[in-house]
């Protein structure tokens, strides 16, 4: 058998079901403890009064029948039933009990030697009824049987109530930590152990709390850095637009057409820097409408002035933002353009539109963890914001963006549209 084949299924990994089968475990290794401690203990006590009574009754019985008396009911010289054993001790001279079920009846037998004079090689023997002692033995394990199972329900019972109270506690600060790690800041845990300054506080509130502080603590930074962005773009456009039109009244030549082009980069730049301050604001509204996605991305293409290739495998009418969807493509293909290389295809195959180009491809860490502002790899030009431009925008759009490599090289960008699919499609 192979190991996975032995892996036990995943909800055995709950904290719940571990501490569910740890008081399972424990309360019935207590309660056999006990079991065993109480019918050991009791058992002694009664099979020890049942061997009393049949030694007393064998000593009284042996003096008649040394004195010539008649041995009373029960008592005689090899009795039928006496136990082999008990026969063999009392020949040797010595006195033994031993119990036994005669006829699904219990007996306690008392055995000693016989007067060697008179039939030597013979057991005097006594038998005592120990139903009684036995039933009381048979009573006292079913009890003990009944309380341990009640026992361990109860404790099973409120074992669970009180796990559940914590594991609910642990699962509701785990989703919260979900949702901050997927954007929302606003996410708090708010156990109300931590509200309350004079009560102690368990671990469970203290990881909530510490939760929700550095969730605070991080939601405090990121805005700082966002106001930080949005108020550096402001500042710079006023400047911008100044030193635009300044570069428009310089004479024809080329450090002429150097000024404008860094000008125009700086533009482009500080609008790129303001769309970013938007997105992380969340303050973008979508205007939502009946697009056909063929047309859609003619006009993406047309706006490039690249050498696009256009493949419609299937035309379908998405409701979505055209402007937001038109700005999420023209990213996709600068980019493929700007990074990678010919031939640059832009595939429609209903709601999936693919961009993909033959270069290099995407760097690892970008397929693996997303964009990542101002980082280009290699050195190539642009400042790293048009894919993570393109990436928020899509989040806007409630679309997927998905970045990864050809098998056959070439970087693959992968935008999934929300889609219901009620009209029909045009090949």
């Amino acid at each position: 058998m192979s190991p996975r084949a032995l892996r036990l299924p995943a909800w055995s990994a709950s904290l719940t079901w571990k501490a569910t089968v740890f008081i399972t475990v424990m309360c019935c290794a207590l309660a056999a403890l006990l079991g065993v401690l109480v019918h050991v203990s009791v058992t002694d006590q009664t099979t020890g009064q049942a061997r009393e009574r049949a030694l007393t009754l064998l000593k009284s019985t042996t003096k008649r029948y040394e004195a010539g008396g008649r041995l009373a009911p029960g008592a005689g010289l090899d009795p039928p039933g006496l136990p082999a054993e008990l026969r063999a001790l009392a020949v040797r001279g010595e006195r033994g009990t031993m119990i036994t079920a005669r006829r699904e009846r219990p007996t306690m037998w008392a055995a000693g030697p016989a007067a060697a004079d008179r039939n030597g090689g013979r057991a005097l023997a006594v038998r005592v009824d120990f139903t009684q002692g036995r039933r009381t033995i048979d009573g006292l394990d079913g009890a003990i049987l009944t309380s341990s199972a009640l026992a361990i329900g109860a404790t099973l019972l409120v074992g669970a109530f009180a796990v559940t109270r914590v594991t609910r506690r642990l699962h509701a600060t785990a989703r919260v930590a979900r949702r901050i790690s997927a954007g929302d800041m606003d996410a708090r845990v708010d156990d109300r152990r931590t509200k309350d300054p004079g009560r102690r506080q368990d671990e469970v509130a203290d990881v909530a709390g510490a939760l929700d502080s550095m969730a605070a603590s991080l939601q405090a930074r990121i805005l700082t850095e966002q106001r930080f962005t949005a108020d550096v773009a402001h500042e710079l456009r006023t400047p911008l637009t100044g030193l635009h039109a300044a570069a428009e009244l310089l004479p024809p030549g080329r450090p002429t057409e150097l000024v404008r082009d860094r000008v125009a980069a700086l533009r482009t730049l500080t609008e790129d820097l303001l769309e970013i301050s938007r997105l992380d604001a969340r303050s973008e509204r979508l205007d939502l409408d009946e697009n056909r996605l063929g047309p859609v991305v003619e006009r993406v293409v047309r706006a490039s002035g690249t050498d696009t290739e256009v493949d419609l495998v299937r035309d379908v009418c998405v409701l979505t933002d055209r402007r937001r969807l038109e700005r999420v493509l023209g990213n996709l293909v600068a980019n493929a353009h700007l990074h990678g290389a010919a031939p640059v295809t832009l595939t429609v195959a209903g709601p999936v539109i693919t961009v993909r180009d033959h270069g290099a491809g995407y760097p690892g860490y970008l397929v693996e963890h997303g964009p990542q502002r101002f980082r280009t790899e290699g050195g190539a030009r642009g400042h790293g914001l048009g894919l993570t431009i393109a990436l928020g925008q899509a989040e806007v759009l409630g679309a997927r963006l998905e970045f990864g490599n050809a098998p056959d090289g070439g970087a693959v960008a992968t935008l999934t549209l929300p889609y219901e699919g009620t009209e029909p499609e045009i090949p």
